[in-house]
């Protein structure tokens, strides 16, 4: 009896043993062989816009690279916190990303939840940042305007001015707030539900100014019907190099917008910089590059180290902001 028992014993050590190493080596050996099959990235965005085209020449690429299909899922709703959400709960396997503006590390400070949200910092792996965007200020040719400083005149003297922006609690939105602040003026907010309708109403003179990215305002400049006031950056950027920084202008504001990769929290580290690496060699392709330049956006690449310090700071920093200016998405 006592000899059958250690036996037995000793044949479950064996085992366990053998299940320990072969879990040990399953994570190296999984991103060795990965991918195996289609690969999903996540766009908590409707189609069309500037994060959902990217994603879509960002999965054409990696579709080349990786042997595998990299297809793309849009999950709109409450800028982004839906389709994050999902991201954020998805299997740990390198199957499902994420592809999100800078949006992802703020909107859960401006979105009503019930409190069972993602968090941009604790949920995701950080594969690589993607892009940077500058945010511009910019004005409708009906206003008349050709400099900050007519605003900043008007505002002062008491004119009642508005700017528009793509919705309640997006960049645009907080940046406006931080530079009314650091203008000593009042623009009243008009928030939109996206970038069309808002550059359809500066178009038509029914708001003045607006914080927007370039590629919605670009088709409207030759023509004048649009002009860039300043960049919401400390320098300027070279889609507008004539017009003034923030820093040229006197103002500590230095807000912009950028793009990253994510994968769930858990994804196997080798799987991570498996990732990294290809969209580090796609993010210096000449075509690449030049598509994003039509999105207004300058390919740039990161370590997963630099886009989950990125990701935490701003998470961080823009809950100050959201709290001090009572900013809340519609």
């Amino acid at each position: 009896m006592y000899s059958q028992f250690q036996s037995g014993r000793r044949a479950l050590l064996v085992a366990a043993a053998g299940a320990a190493g072969a879990a040990a080596i399953s994570s190296p050996a999984m991103a060795a062989d990965y991918p195996t099959r289609p690969i999903t990235i996540v766009v908590a965005y409707g189609a069309g816009g500037d994060t959902d085209a990217m994603a879509r020449l960002f999965g054409e690429k990696l579709t080349e690279r990786l042997g595998q299909p990299v297809i793309v899922e849009n999950r709109a709703g409450a800028s982004g916190i839906i389709g994050s959400n999902y991201a954020a709960r998805a299997k740990p396997d390198g199957y499902t990303l994420l592809l999100a503006p800078s949006t992802f590390s703020m909107a859960t400070h401006v979105v009503k939840t019930n409190g069972n949200t993602y968090h941009p910092a604790n949920d995701f792996a950080p594969i690589t940042q993607t892009a940077d965007q500058p945010l511009l200020l910019v004005a409708s040719q009906a206003s008349g305007y050709t400099s900050v400083a007519q605003v900043i005149k008007d505002a002062k003297a008491g004119k009642a001015l508005t700017y528009a922006t793509p919705g309640s609690g997006s960049p645009m939105h907080i940046l406006g707030e931080i530079f009314n602040q650091a203008a000593g003026i009042k623009l009243v907010h008009i928030p939109y539900k996206g970038v069309a309708p808002a550059v359809n109403d500066l178009l038509g003179g029914h708001v003045a100014l607006s914080w927007m990215t370039f590629g919605p305002v670009e088709p409207h400049l030759a023509s004048g019907k649009i002009r860039i006031l300043a960049n919401g950056a400390q320098t300027r950027t070279p889609l507008a190099p004539d017009a003034p920084s923030m820093a040229d202008l006197g103002y500590k504001v230095n807000v912009s917008a950028w793009q990253g990769l994510y994968a769930p929290k858990g994804t196997p580290d080798e799987i991570v910089r498996k990732l990294n690496a290809h969209m580090a060699e796609i993010l210096k392709m000449p075509d690449v590059v030049e598509k994003m330049r039509v999105f207004g956006a300058f390919a740039k690449a990161s370590t997963p180290e630099q886009l989950g310090k990125l990701t935490a700071d701003e998470h961080e920093y823009f809950g100050k902001v959201v709290k001090e200016f009572g900013i809340q998405a519609d």
